[in-house]
């Protein structure tokens, strides 16, 4: 007769921190995320680990599948219009959580990984995920994505690529990093005096008939009128981030890691002149969204 031997709750618990890491980039949204890891909790409990070396990988390889197999999923669902969407998107529907603490989180993670990772395909997505970011090898990922480890390599190398954009990125002054980021800031912060100093007096904002909605386009200008508007978008702010939209600085909103509205900023040495409000899913779609400072360590593995 043979022994199972079950997996001691206080080793899962070590584990669940990582685990929800794992699940939240995969997935992008911190409800779904916990429902992975308690899965993986579930299905943990019930194996057989006696024979299980690196019990941290191998639960991280489940939760990979699980993460796997709720975005093959998700993909099969219609998405919502976002006209039907509400104004302050904070959790999707039926879905609970803390949405300052997914605020947080997302900020921690980057908005614009969590944008460029959600327009990856499933698999793309796990191998980068797991190889990249959390140094899975190849081996243990191919089995999950059903692949051989050189596909899984080369898939991978290619999710890295639209995570570094593939365009080449055009002269983008510091001054324009340095004015969204204040913009950023300003807008979550809710301060309306600083918002007033970043722009140029006769800025113009222009947002699609898709933001609102309305049915025209709507434009605005006036710095005054232009930073009241963007005082009415400090909880949208929360899903925002800096990102590279077609080699240029500008902010993405994207809340459970989807893009919803993308910023497009003219920048002059004497303050914002122009912003474009795009939530057209066409012109979305069109846009190069990369990461910036891609080069640093967590996105610049080859091997």
């Amino acid at each position: 007769m043979t022994t199972h031997t079950a997996l001691p709750p206080e080793r899962f618990e070590a584990e669940r921190p990582h685990l929800r890491a794992v699940a939240y980039r995969m997935l992008g949204s911190l409800a779904e995320a916990e429902d992975a890891v308690q899965e993986t909790w579930l299905r943990a409990a019930a194996a057989d680990v006696a024979a299980v070396d690196n019990l941290g990988g191998w639960l991280t390889t489940v939760v990979g599948r699980i993460c796997l197999n709720m975005l093959r999923s998700r993909r099969t669902r219609p998405e919502v219009p976002l006209d039907d969407r509400p104004a302050e998107p904070v959790a999707g529907p039926g879905e609970g959580g803390d949405p300052e603490e997914e605020a947080l989180l997302a900020d921690s993670v980057g908005v614009a990984l969590l944008v460029v990772l959600d327009a990856l395909a499933p698999a793309e997505r796990l191998a980068f995920v797991l190889h990249d970011l959390f140094a899975v090898p190849f081996d243990d990922i191919a089995p999950l994505i059903e692949r051989t480890p050189a596909a899984t390599r080369q898939l991978t190398a290619r999710a890295r690529r639209r995570v570094r954009g593939g365009g080449t990125p055009a002269t983008d002054p510091a001054r324009r990093r340095e004015a969204v980021d204040a913009f950023l800031a300003a807008t979550r912060a809710g301060d309306f005096e600083a918002l007033l100093a970043l722009l140029h007096p006769d800025v113009v904002l222009t947002a699609d008939r898709f933001v609102v909605p309305t049915p025209q386009p709507v434009t605005m200008s006036g710095a005054r009128t232009v930073a009241q508007s963007a005082m009415a978008a400090t909880g949208r702010a929360r899903f925002t981030g800096a990102a590279l939209l077609d080699g240029r600085v500008g902010l993405v909103m994207a809340p459970q890691g989807r893009l919803r509205v993308a910023l497009l900023f003219t920048v002059a040495p004497d303050g914002i002149t122009g912003i474009d409000v795009v939530a057209d899913q066409e012109r979305l779609a069109a846009l190069d969204v990369a990461v910036l400072d891609a080069g640093d360590d967590p996105l610049a593995a080859d091997d």
